[in-house]
C-alpha cells in the first residue's frame, strides 16, 4: 500500500493508538491494527477511504471499554491550577469534547458558549 502515512494521520487526528502493523511478503497489502474511541469512529470509514483514494478498507470491531480519566466538568479553581493551566485553561478537555459530541448527535442540549471574549460591534454612520 502506498498510503500508510495518510492512514496514520487519520488515526492520529481521531485519537487512535496503533497496536500492530504488518506488511505481507510478496504483495502490497499493509495491515494496521489500532484502537479508536467509539465516539471518534463515526465517519471514520468515509474519511480514511477519501484520504487514501479508496485504497484502504477499514474493518471496525468492538474491542474493549476504556475509562477516560478526565472529569468533563473540571475547571481550574486553585491558584496553582491557574498557574499550571493558564487563566482560561485553554487546553481542550477531551472528556468534555466527547460528551458534547454524543449529546449533539442524540439531539440533547449542549451547554456551550457560542461567542467567547467578544467585543461590541460598532457601526459607523456616514457623515452627511
Amino acid at each position: 500500500m502506498r498510503f500508510p502515512g495518510k492512514m496514520y494521520a487519520v488515526l492520529g487526528k481521531r485519537n487512535g493508538r496503533i497496536l500492530q502493523e504488518d506488511m505481507r511478503e510478496g504483495s502490497q497489502v499493509f495491515s494496521i491494527t489500532a484502537v479508536l474511541p467509539v465516539v471518534e469512529s463515526f465517519g471514520f470509514a468515509e474519511e480514511i477511504r477519501k484520504r487514501t483514494s479508496g485504497l484502504a478498507s477499514p474493518q471496525l470491531t468492538f474491542s474493549h471499554w476504556e475509562v477516560v480519566d478526565v472529569d468533563p466538568f473540571w475547571v481550574p479553581t486553585t491558584e496553582e491550577e491557574y498557574m499550571h493551566f493558564g487563566d482560561k485553561a485553554d487546553s481542550d478537555n477531551q472528556a468534555r469534547i466527547y460528551m458534547n459530541n454524543v449529546r449533539r448527535r442524540k439531539g440533547l442540549k449542549v451547554d456551550e458558549k457560542i461567542v467567547e471574549h467578544a467585543e461590541k460591534q460598532r457601526t459607523l454612520t456616514k457623515n452627511k
